[in-house]
């Protein structure tokens, strides 16, 4: 049903940009323009063609098999299976004949249009695409449908099409897509093709079941730790413990004096050991006396990270946006000010980074699971001084990104070494070195001010203080000193609030590198916003519930939202001595979610997570059990950063190196998670960050309903939950 690799020439769309005409096209960051091509191809009238392939997505052969060109890559979020819902939903076609084929790098035919770049994440791959696609499986159809009428000689609008055919029910007769391909090419594809109404709709809305769950259960799924070329040799690595440091001086002799251990490559800033197998690989780096040249980061710690960006947070801002007059309102009301605080987290992806390559003098062939397929190519050419169209990459199923797979510095790091080995190296990164050299989510600081008269905010200060990860990510997005990530849900906050400034400081954090973390800028804004509004509502003696009611009336599938999760949570109803349940909203990628947490702490400060209630209204959802799934997954890893998350500097290194002091929530430590799915006509949003944005809030306003203690810091401080340290 999948084919996770890619990387060779698509038949039939291996023209020149210069022959392509746009079926459809979005505007993207920088002016990009987006997908949806139609490609014309000489010879297909006669014949010439077994595939019909009106655009860059799709393409039909004469044993009627619809391969869907998959733009985005899967990482466990179900977009294989949404997208391919959508495009079988536009195209009529039965969804049993659809198959995934990933798509090669190609900026210019796979971009993602948020980006302009070839690019999976933001929680968009389904809004992304959700137009384009329909359109352009509109499109094909319309093309069959009007195959098919020059065949019977009929009009088109007499046809209908339903499970890959076309049907004259008229007459009786009925054609499969795959007997019109031959009629359809040469056909232009219509320029506004006409959508399905939503009542319309036969697959989108159902919980199918996922076309990649059978090939993960029986073993079949090829993930990029999974790949194996011919004569393929295994190698881990070892970087510098300190930031920037560098290789002083190896001695590996004992190393290579081990059975299965190949080579040791020597770089600039790492080191690889190149065996047999991974074990090899292993027990040579761990038999390797390596002098490390730490450099002038060596002396930085977590408080040095702190110190900086606390004074960075004292000075005003680049405005991100500003409505009213706040500093009026500020001076005129009850005058409320708060500081919160989220740290350096890692990604700590099931699958470890890695990454298979294979350099010769002519060629680089490349195999590995990353989120920006098109920028692991380029970042290849560049190492090898090869030209693009002698670089091939071939993408496969992602064991986990959050973002991490976003970068490509793994990907040059393995064909450094590649480099310097004869044949095919996997490099595979050790829990440790994964963790302790991670693009890590970077630490924030969040300071508000709001002042309330009569029941409700008048006037409202939000300063951001953090790493600018588009500035280096994407700089054309970075304008006029805004990270537009960094300021996500914040800038765009839901609530009614006639006074608003939200302001920006970028601070570097000194040496540690900074890069997405599953949602980011919402991380912090939500978090701190919501932490916030609970706040004042107390100030205001009024329920935290009905007090974010209030100021929800210009966003009312939110307010829905709040109301749904609140009545299935069973908000207001008594509970035990130290138990509280807390509320969080927010209006994050597209998608509006209301959460209801529901703890218990002990006279220890140990905090016992019960229940999670989540309503969503993330407009029409294309498959229930993907978004389901996505918000259980994401309240889980929310809730594993509020509890446990925590990256610390000391000596210019990572203290944490695995999962026994950088901890996951385990099995037995699980809530019960509930997920209520709103009915919405609207565009679909994005759901694969919003859980993970919701949880900690909602647990923060739990636990001060659970305890009076209000913690504006994470990880949560169970001395302070217990009384041993002051808040």
């Amino acid at each position: 049903m999948i084919y996770p690799a890619a990387g060779q020439p698509i038949p039939d769309l291996d023209h020149a940009v210069t022959r392509r005409a746009f079926l459809g096209a979005g505007l993207g960051v920088g002016g990009a323009l987006l997908v949806g091509f139609y490609v014309p191809t000489s010879g297909a009238a006669s014949g010439e063609s077994a595939v019909f392939a009106p655009n860059a997505f799709i393409r039909i052969d004469r044993q009627g098999k619809i391969v869907l060109i998959m733009p985005q890559v899967e990482m466990g979020q179900g977009i294989y299976t949404a997208v391919a819902m959508i495009l079988a939903e536009e195209l009529d076609a039965a969804f049993d004949q659809v198959m995934l084929e990933a798509a090669p790098p190609n900026d210019k035919l796979y971009a993602n249009p948020t980006f302009g770049i070839q690019v999976t994440g933001n929680s968009n791959s389904v809004r992304a695409f959700w137009m384009p696609l329909r359109k352009a499986a509109a499109g094909a159809r319309a093309m069959l449908v009007q195959a098919a009428s020059q065949v019977w000689k009929v009009d088109s609008a007499s046809i209908r099409t339903d499970s890959s055919t076309a049907i004259h029910d008229a007459s009786g007769r009925r054609l499969a897509y795959a007997a019109l391909i031959d009629r359809a090419h040469g056909l232009a594809p219509p320029k506004d093709p006409v959508l399905k109404d939503p009542k319309d709709f036969k697959l989108i809305g159902k919980p199918l079941k996922r076309l990649d769950t059978p090939d993960k259960v029986n073993g079949k799924v090829v993930y990029g730790i999974d790949v194996m070329p011919p004569g393929v040799k295994f190698a881990t690595i070892a970087a510098c413990p300190v930031f920037g440091g560098k290789v002083g001086h190896v001695d590996d002799s004992k190393a290579k004096s081990l059975p299965g251990v190949r080579q040791v490559v020597q770089l600039d800033d790492f080191v690889a050991v190149v065996g047999d197998h991974m074990w090899a690989a292993k027990q040579g780096m761990a038999a390797l006396s390596i002098t490390w040249n730490e450099g002038s980061n060596a002396a930085i710690s977590s408080a040095d990270v702190w110190k900086k960006i606390r004074t960075a947070s004292e000075q005003e801002g680049a405005v991100a946006k500003n409505v009213g007059d706040a500093a009026k309102g500020l001076s005129e009301g009850e005058l409320h000010e708060a500081i919160y605080e989220l740290p350096f987290l890692a990604h700590a992806t099931m699958e470890p980074m890695n990454c298979t390559a294979h350099v010769t003098p002519t060629s680089c062939e490349v195999w590995v699971g990353i989120q920006v397929l098109s920028r692991a190519q380029a970042v290849a050419a560049k190492v090898t001084g090869l030209p693009l169209d002698k670089v091939t990459v071939h993408n496969h199923l992602i064991g986990g990104g959050f973002g991490r797979r976003l970068e490509t510095d793994f990907v040059e790091k393995a064909v450094l070494i590649a480099k310097q080995v004869d044949g095919p190296v996997k490099v595979v990164w050790t829990r440790e070195e994964d963790i302790q050299h991670d693009i890590y989510r970077p630490v924030y600081l969040d300071r508000l001010s709001a002042s309330v008269a009569n029941g409700r905010i008048t006037a409202w200060k939000h300063r951001i203080t953090g790493s600018s990860i588009i500035a280096r990510w994407l700089p054309p997005a970075f304008q006029k000193g805004i990270d537009i990530d960094a300021i996500d849900s914040a800038a765009d906050t839901p609530y009614d609030i006639a006074n608003l400034r939200v302001e920006y400081v970028r601070d570097e954090p000194p040496a540690v590198p900074t890069g997405f973390w599953r949602g980011v800028g919402p991380n912090n804004n939500v978090f701190a916003i919501e932490s916030f509004i609970d706040e004042l509502a107390r100030k205001v003696n009024k329920d935290p519930v009905a007090f974010r009611r209030d100021l929800l009336d210009k966003t009312p599938r939110l307010r829905a939202a709040l109301e749904l999760a609140a009545e299935k949570a069973g908000w207001g109803s008594p509970l035990p001595p130290r138990t509280g349940r807390g509320v969080a909203v927010q209006g994050a990628f597209g998608s509006f979610i209301a959460t209801v947490a529901q703890a218990h702490v002990d006279e220890h400060g140990e905090v016992r997570v019960q229940r999670l209630v989540s309503a969503v209204d993330t407009g029409i959802v294309v498959n229930p059990d993907t978004v389901i799934a996505q918000l259980q997954g994401g309240l889980t890893f929310g809730l594993t950063a509020a509890l446990y998350g925590n990256i610390d500097i000391d000596k210019g290194r990572v203290r944490q190196s695995n999962f026994h002091d950088y901890r996951m929530l385990r099995i037995n430590e699980m809530p019960q998670i509930e997920v209520h799915l709103i009915k919405s006509g609207e565009a679909p949003g994005g759901i694969g960050e919003t859980g993970t944005t919701a949880a900690p809030p909602a647990l923060g306003n739990a636990l001060f309903a659970a305890t009076g203690i209000r913690l504006r810091r994470l990880p949560i401080d169970r001395d302070v939950l217990s009384g041993r340290k002051p808040a």
